[in-house]
């Protein structure tokens, strides 16, 4: 059947996205086979894939993809119940093939013909061509992208199939739990169209604005009502004068206004309850409406976790590893933005778990172990609040190890390693540069994504946590906001100010007493439901006021991940659904900021981080909670030879509240050392006469000076520079061209005890 270039050229973008879709099915079906899991109505509607998809692409003029499609089928009949790997892989070959074809000459041209007849060959037993070209490798999830519908949709609406289900793991020992079955679509097309998610973006914000416009009407239609009992009381007024009228002319006058004015007190009334009912009943509608839009503009996770079992497959493969991977909760809807910025943490947390996680098939079974490994990554929401865990039944991680590692790698001091719950410990793998390997392997590259992941998550306002016991394996959760774009916010009030905090990041809200905090290592905290919380003043956090005034001030209980923070307020204004607005350009990089909201009474609402918050809460102590109190001022010795370098580490010490001393290099801090007293000695690495590293050893060589806490700040980042400096005697190695006030607080605090 020929068609038109014209009209092919029309249905050429859906037949790309129609294409992409059979093509992730027809991979899941494989996979389900391999793994000695598929039902004959799996292979029955595999194989009705692979032939419509044929009969599409003979249509669209691809003869290549026609060609290939066309051997996978003989392929698949002759396939064997017993160990089909090497045939399953030719036909994963041959679906890693059909999208680069898409851009490819329509004939396919060497490759479709040599892999065409490779698959033959496999049918027949003879031994397989060599292959022209090489057939391109897996598409690993790294590249995955929500499906997304072409700018210009067709004119006729197009029934689109729903996201596909978990894809069940592809390794050939099943565990005694069996893994969900993949279901290919098709029986049933669903009654659906393919949009744009911008223009969805697009309707999502005017709704939200339009809900804003329906609560200021909810309040219009409450200052009508306030208008009728003002006619009310001018009409009681009027009646009033009425009776002490005696004049017959005037007695009528009033009369008539009595009249009027009720007549028009009435109006009011009808007019004030019938606007007040619909503004009710379309603030209600508007309401519902932004909730579906809402609801409509979620993608599936599919769009991400659907390559994750092939990936995997192909990776342990690599690894001469046999490991399976599950997906749950696949069907789980998030907006665009968080679809696309969790591919990537996703993907670092899985190849952590092939590469360093499951063991080899014969280490597993000395342990006791089946063969074959599993990763489970599972999606579900709470609420507004989106939860995935990536759970493997690997070797797990020893918290000792990670010490180790740390201390090696010069991330920590030994006296801080002592001091480290196994819980804190596991949390240093999210430390950036941290590895337990020191050799690179293929696969997870060299000790670089764990604190990626960690940050990006938390841009999106979210959390990572991990749990882990040794022999059994290894749990990544990761939580964070469903949506960006709506969201529930508890309102705060500072001053005249409006700020939002993420609903699903507050506990509780209460009034705090003065007596019922207590003082931690120098920093105000409150008990609350069996642990303690710092304490932070949100005012003098936001540099915007001195803190509360109130004997009992307001305050939030707000968490995130596994820290949280109590924040003092000034008031509340309850909690409410926002259309989150990007920061304009007076707000765009503040810190604690992450957008606004417009609210109904015209103002407008900060919306604030929590990661951030709680961050600050842990080296913060609130003014309001520290009256009276001294905060403890070090006096730090500087010594670095660069003038630029020392005049701006000397201002960053002295914007946290130290007294600094400096000193131009290394012998001339000795001389400084020796005549005053010091907390801390902050040191570079690379000066004459006196380098950093033979002055941290002469220190730390002197009696005197032993237990003087001693940081070096060096532009050298290589690990091997790290222990160097640690071995010399440094506490902390900090990096110059990492180092901002925040990470600089957490070590002052850490080393000295105190307050910054």
């Amino acid at each position: 059947m020929g068609i038109s270039e014209e009209i092919r050229q029309k249905l050429l973008p859906r037949f790309r996205e129609t294409t992409a879709d059979r093509v992730e099915k027809i991979s899941a079906a494989l996979l389900e086979i391999e793994r000695g899991a598929a039902t004959p109505e799996v292979r029955e509607e595999l194989a009705r894939e692979l032939h419509t998809l044929k009969g599409e692409a003979r249509m669209m003029g691809f003869a290549g993809i026609s060609t290939v499609v066309h051997a996978a089928e003989d392929l698949l009949k002759a396939l064997p119940a017993e160990r089909p790997g090497e045939r399953i892989d030719a036909l994963l070959g041959a679906c890693d093939t059909i999208l680069p074809m898409l851009d490819a000459p329509a004939d396919g041209g060497a490759a479709a013909t040599a892999l065409a007849e490779r698959m033959r060959a496999l049918i027949s037993g003879a031994p397989a061509p060599e292959a022209t070209a090489a057939a391109p490798a897996a598409p690993a999830p790294a590249s995955a992208a929500p499906p997304a519908a072409p700018s210009a949709a067709p004119a006729e609406a197009e029934a689109a199939p729903p996201a596909p289900s978990a894809a069940a793991p592809p390794a050939a020992a099943p565990h005694a739990e069996e893994a969900p079955r993949a279901e290919l679509r098709g029986d049933k097309p669903a009654a659906s169209i393919r949009v744009d998610v911008d223009r969805l973006d697009e309707i999502a914000a005017l709704a939200g604005d339009v809900m804003v416009e329906g609560a200021r009407a909810m309040r219009r239609s409450k200052d009508l009502v306030g208008l009728f009992a003002r006619w009310a009381r001018i009409s009681d007024r009027v009646v009033a004068l009425a009776e002490r009228v005696r004049d017959p002319r005037t007695a009528k006058l009033v009369e008539q206004i009595e009249g009027d004015v009720h007549l028009l007190r009435s109006d009011t009334f009808r007019f004030a309850r019938v606007h007040s009912e619909a503004a009710s009943s379309a603030h209600a509608q508007l309401g519902q409406l932004s909730e579906r839009i809402g609801e409509a503009r979620l993608i599936p996770l599919s769009g991400v976790l659907a390559g994750f079992p092939r990936a995997v497959r192909d990776m342990a493969h690599e690894q001469a590893k046999e490991v399976e991977c599950v997906v749950r909760g696949a069907e789980t809807g998030v907006d665009k933005s968080i679809l696309l910025s969790l591919n990537d943490p996703l993907v670092h947390l899985v190849r952590n778990s092939v590469d360093h996680g499951v063991e080899a098939p014969d280490e597993r079974e000395a342990a006791g172990k089946p063969r074959v490994g599993r990763i489970t990554i599972s999606a579900r929401t709470d609420g507004d609040l989106l939860a995935v865990t990536v759970d493997d039944d690997g070797r797990g991680i020893t918290p000792a190890a990670v010490r180790a590692a740390a201390l090696r790698k010069g991330l920590i001091g030994e006296q801080q390693a002592a001091s480290l719950s196994s819980r804190a410990a596991l949390d240093l793998i999210f430390t950036p540069g941290f590895s337990t390997r020191e050799q690179a392997g293929e696969t997870s590259g060299r000790g670089v994504g764990l604190d990626v992941v960690r940050k990006r998550v938390t841009a999106l306002g979210g959390s990572v946590t991990v749990e882990s016991s040794p022999g059994k394996g290894t749990r990544f959760t990761l939580r964070m906001p469903q949506s960006l774009s709506l969201m529930k916010v508890l309102l705060v009030r500072i001053d005249d100010d409006v700020y939002g905090v993420p609903a699903v990041d507050v506990d509780s809200v209460g009034r705090l007493d003065p007596k019922d905090s207590t003082e931690v290592a120098g920093i105000r905290a409150v008990r609350y439901r069996n642990r303690l919380m710092p304490v932070v003043a949100l005012g003098p956090l936001l540099s915007l006021n001195g803190g509360p005034r109130a004997q009992r001030p307001m305050v939030v209980y707000v968490s995130h991940g596994s820290e949280g923070a109590a924040v003092v307020v000034d008031g509340l204004h309850g909690e409410r659904e926002v259309a989150v607005k990007a920061p304009g350009a007076f707000l765009k990089g503040m810190r604690f900021v992450t957008g606004a909201a417009a609210l109904e009474d015209g103002r407008v609402a900060v919306l604030l981080s929590t990661p951030d918050l709680v961050n600050a809460a842990r080296r913060l102590a609130s003014p309001a909670m520290t009256r009276g109190r001294d905060r403890r001022r070090l006096r730090i010795l500087l010594v670095d030879d660069s003038a630029i370098a020392r005049e701006a580490e000397a201002a960053l010490l002295r914007s946290l509240g130290h007294e600094v001393d400096e000193a131009v290099d290394g012998e001339d801090g000795w001389a400084r050392l020796q005549n005053g007293q010091y907390h801390l000695l902050v040191t570079d690495v690379q000066m004459p006469v006196l380098d950093g590293i033979d002055l941290t050893r002469r220190v730390k060589a002197t009696p005197r000076f032993v237990k003087l806490p001693i940081v070096i700040m060096s532009s050298l980042s290589a690990p091997e520079e790290r222990r160097r400096g640690v071995d010399a005697g440094a506490d902390a190695y900090l990096v110059k061209g990492e180092l901002d006030a925040e990470s600089l607080a957490v070590t002052l605090e850490r080393l000295c005890g105190v307050p910054t």
